[in-house]
């Protein structure tokens, strides 16, 4: 347990009787360890498994309970929010290509050099994208989410988080993964290695992820995540409803499937420009 956890851990215990200024000084230690990439809201094991850290949620949480709303506008754009979480501080060094036209990428995010934000795009608090990510427009990476390496979020992706609505684990997307247009990932779900996800497929924990080559049924549990395979290609698909009402009328229901694994011939139609970098 590092000091910094301790620390934030006994003043949430504290409730509403907590010190502004105590708190105040460890959301800015947390902010400060976030923007770095030195403190994650969930890190990797050796063997494949990822640790949730529940206390840099809390601490997240607890600046937004002890934060003022502050006037951030400018001439002609106007912004306010709570202190603790203004946008984050860029600079050219950092190489992070941000294009103009609306994204944000608020503190307490780690974007890793070479990553690429195209407009309007939005980072969330707690959020971790790594190097030569590229977050296409409209696309969302939510609070506390994890996104890995050469990872590909096309546009309006949405990668959901764990404080709107509250979820326990953060979604993480594992390097080199394409996210079609429009596809969805959330609550908690883990999508490994290299998995493709196509345009319009959505992951939730209560998802059933039909495995047409392993035949098999991927589904979550209280105790673990739904994961999508390394190298998986999942395409959105439906299954009938079974009850003599839904054969009555011909009801589907949406139901996501495993239809390859990731070869050659995937790889050469996810393979991002390099000219566009």
């Amino acid at each position: 347990m590092t000091e910094l956890q301790e620390r934030i851990e006994d003043l949430v215990a504290q409730g509403d009787a907590v010190s502004r200024g105590d708190a105040g000084n460890a959301v800015a230690d947390l902010v400060q360890a976030l923007n770095a990439g030195e403190i994650r809201s969930a890190s990797p094991n050796e063997d494949g498994a990822w640790t949730t850290h529940a206390w840099v949620k809390q601490g997240i949480l607890l600046g937004f309970q002890i934060g003022r709303m502050v006037d951030y506008s400018s001439e002609r754009f106007p912004f306010y929010d709570k202190n603790t979480f203004p946008v984050k501080p860029l600079r050219k060094a950092d190489n992070v290509r941000v294009v103009p036209g609306g994204s944000s990428i608020r503190t307490g995010s780690y974007v890793a050099p070479g990553v690429v934000c195209m407009p309007p795009m939005y980072v969330n608090v707690g959020a971790y994208v790594d190097e030569d990510t590229m977050i296409d427009s409209h696309a969302l990476v939510g609070s506390c989410a994890q996104i890995g390496k050469r990872v590909h979020l096309s546009a309006s992706a949405q990668v959901g988080g764990v404080l709107e609505p509250v979820h326990a684990t953060p979604v993480i997307i594992e390097d080199d993964v394409f996210v079609g247009g429009g596809a969805g990932i959330y609550e908690g779900c883990i999508v490994r290695e290299g998995a493709v996800l196509a345009a319009g497929v959505d992951l939730t924990s209560s998802t059933r992820l039909y495995d047409l080559v392993e035949e098999t049924v991927h589904t979550a549990s209280e105790d673990e995540a739904l994961e999508v395979p390394k190298g998986a290609v999942v395409v959105p698909g439906s299954r009938a409803v079974g009850s003599d009402f839904g054969e009555e009328h011909g009801l589907s229901l949406y139901a996501p499937m495993i239809v390859k694994y990731r070869d050659a011939k995937t790889d050469a139609a996810t393979v991002l420009e390099d000219a566009l970098r």
